[in-house]
């Protein structure tokens, strides 16, 4: 007999700005009842940094530019958000799941593992580093935040962007890390619909058919 896995929705949220989303991810899991369904939110945001509980100073633009930078409460060093790659924010009851945080992150790592391999792209895993990686530069950055076994946050998958921004910092905290997108390597689709698809596989991941 199959049992059942928990309630997940997953929700297209277009281009929403960052930090009202942050707060709405907070609220959401600070109200959150025992039996509320889990959430994937699809999203781009419009450009900004944003840094991590632990993010070094060091690794911060080298010079001066209109992009706002925001500290946040996941894991991780500093990141770039822009149009053009999508986010898949997880709002996972990981206690109710039987996932240990490792596990979360390897599952969204692999996610983003099979989304590549669907068009014949090899995507690996550093140790030490989450994240996804295609020919040694980084497509997908991951961060988590786990509040009473609650997880929100998630992954951020480069598709069709402008990608220049990146070369102002170090990202994810490594000097001179180089970064790629999925349409260097030949996927193409919007942010929008590769995000649909891999929030399909991270559904598909967690137990749903």
């Amino acid at each position: 007999m199959r049992i059942e896995p928990p309630p997940l929705l997953v929700k297209r949220l277009g281009l929403v700005e960052y930090e009202p989303t942050l707060e709405a991810m907070r609220a959401f899991t600070a109200a959150r009842s025992p039996d509320a369904a889990d959430e994937l939110w699809v999203l781009e945001h419009p450009p900004v940094y944003t840094l991590g509980v632990r993010s070094d100073p060091r690794h911060l633009p080298r010079s001066e530019n209109p992009i706002a930078i925001v500290r946040c409460n996941r894991g991780g060093e500093i990141t770039y958000h822009a149009p053009g790659q999508t986010v898949v924010y997880t709002l996972v009851d990981l206690a109710r799941r039987g996932f240990k945080v490792g596990q979360f992150v390897r599952m969204l790592e692999q996610s983003v593992i099979d989304l590549l391999a669907q068009s014949g792209v090899a995507g690996e895993r550093r140790d030490n580093a989450p994240g996804v990686y295609v020919g040694g530069a980084k497509i997908a950055a991951l961060g988590l935040r786990v509040s009473r076994g609650r997880a929100y946050h998630g992954i951020a998958l480069n598709v069709d962007m402008d990608l220049s921004p990146f070369a102002l910092i170090d990202p994810c905290g490594y000097p001179g890390l180089a970064v790629t997108q999925a349409r260097d390597v030949g996927i193409t689709g919007s942010a929008l619909d590769v995000g649909g698809q891999l929030a399909g596989i991270i559904a598909r991941n967690l137990g749903h058919a």
